[in-house]
């Protein structure tokens, strides 16, 4: 069995991606590894060669920022890297420049590519989330937090890229797919505050108009982390890989996870899913088989 990995990443080192982590964390289980790396104002290529990794391949591309509608121009470049990975892999990995695997999880996944390899019914393989918030020691918990997402695909080019990269879809159609029991540890909400605003201002224009990001998005240094409607402690380990970071934090957040930010509706379907484990109304890019 021959597994890829696939990513695309532009200006990490100004916008503090943990590009590098993510990379090192499926490199294990992977035969090679595609990045694509798009035209950047910081040195992001030589921060992914400085890997020092033979199973890397690089690949240089040029966002289309015009692409604004839904951030496609994230699924355009995660197709351009999807494409590039060898023909006769058998599994893709997909992982997004603040996504990292907790090294716990790669026999778990690994075991799931060898049992469905050759049921060509299972397009792809479905990961839960935990999603940082503020600092290392917090994840959110309500319903605005994705729980679940497909993150391994069969490699099959007529599988394309979703929207705003969030999935994929075949044919327009979500994908089949198994549910495995592994976490991915998402730090998109985890950034020194002046580059988590700077993340804002420059990301959101991936998705609106200059006039709606001036609008919309407040012009200050730092971003206010104190404005979030519910998060509770992180009680588990952070990946390997994860650890030099989680040291370096040089900020502070503090919060009350007994206090909750929430509507009454939102209370209500925030507590029937703390006791059930059903989300209602829960958005899905994929069909478990």
């Amino acid at each position: 069995m021959k597994i890829s990995g696939f990513t695309f990443i532009r200006n990490a080192i100004k916008y503090d991606y943990p590009i590098v982590e993510a990379i090192n964390s499926i490199l294990p289980i992977c035969d090679e590894v595609i990045v694509a790396v798009g035209q950047s104002e910081d040195n992001t290529r030589k921060l992914i060669e400085d890997i020092g990794s033979s199973k890397i391949k690089i690949i240089e591309t040029i966002w289309d920022d015009t692409l604004r509608e839904g951030g496609k121009v994230l699924a355009v470049e995660t197709d351009k890297a999807f494409d590039a990975i060898s023909d006769d892999s058998d599994w893709a990995i997909y992982i997004q420049g603040d996504e990292v695997l907790h090294e716990k999880y790669l026999p778990v996944i690994k075991e799931g590519m060898l049992k469905w390899k050759d049921n060509k019914q299972v397009e792809g393989l479905l990961l839960n989330y935990t999603h940082f918030y503020g600092s290392y020691d917090f994840i959110g918990d309500s319903r605005r937090w994705y729980r679940r997402e497909v993150r391994i695909i069969r490699n099959d080019k007529s599988i394309r890229s979703y929207r705003d990269a969030q999935g994929f879809r075949k044919s327009d159609r979500p994908l089949n797919v198994k549910s495995v029991n592994a976490e991915m540890y998402h730090y998109g909400w985890v950034k020194p505050p002046e580059a988590q605003q700077a993340k804002q201002q420059s990301f959101n224009k991936l998705w609106h108009t200059d006039e709606w990001v001036e609008k919309k998005i407040p012009k200050v240094g730092s971003f206010d982390y104190s404005q979030i409607d519910s998060l509770s402690l992180f009680k588990g380990s952070h990946p390997e890989v994860m650890q030099n970071r989680v040291k370096a934090l040089n900020w502070k957040f503090d919060f009350d996870p007994s206090k909750k930010q929430l509507p009454l509706k939102s209370r209500i379907l925030h507590n029937i899913e703390l006791h059930t484990g059903w989300r209602p109304g829960e958005y899905r890019n994929y069909k478990i088989i």
